[in-house]
C-alpha cells in the first residue's frame, strides 16, 4: 500500500440516503477471512461525517475481507426503525490501490459500490 497515505488503506463511510445525511456514530467492525475463518482486525465507529478512516495503520494482505455495520445501533435514535439489524459487505483486495467501502442506507434497504 501507500505508505504516503494519512488514512487506513481500507476506509467506509455510510451514507442515509432516506436524510441525505451521513450515518453518525454506527459502530462497524472489520474481520478478514484466514485460516478458513474471519477474524476481526478492526473495529470503530463512524464519525459524524459518516465516515471510518483512521482503523488500520499498516498494510494489508490480498486477501477476502468483511465489515459488518451495526445498524440496530443508527436506528434505535432514527424515527423508523431498521428492517435490517446488520449490514454485511464482503470483498477481495486483489490490488494495491486505497480501497472505499460506502454504505448507501435506508430504513429498508442498503446498497454498495467500489468507492474511491
Amino acid at each position: 500500500m501507500n505508505k504516503s497515505m494519512n488514512k487506513s488503506p481500507i476506509t467506509t463511510h455510510i451514507l442515509d440516503t432516506s436524510t441525505g445525511k451521513p450515518a453518525a456514530n454506527v459502530a462497524v467492525h472489520l474481520f478478514v477471512y484466514t485460516n478458513n475463518k474471519w477474524e476481526l482486525i478492526a473495529q470503530g465507529n463512524t464519525n459524524s461525517d459518516g465516515r471510518i478512516t483512521d482503523w488500520l495503520n499498516t498494510d494489508v494482505e490480498f486477501a477476502t475481507y468483511k465489515l459488518v455495520f451495526d445498524l440496530d445501533s443508527y436506528y434505535k435514535n432514527q424515527p423508523t426503525p431498521a428492517f435490517y439489524p446488520e449490514a454485511q459487505i464482503t470483498f477481495r483486495l486483489q490490488d494495491q490501490k486505497h480501497h472505499h467501502i460506502p454504505l448507501l442506507l435506508s430504513p429498508f434497504g442498503y446498497s454498495t459500490y467500489r468507492g474511491s
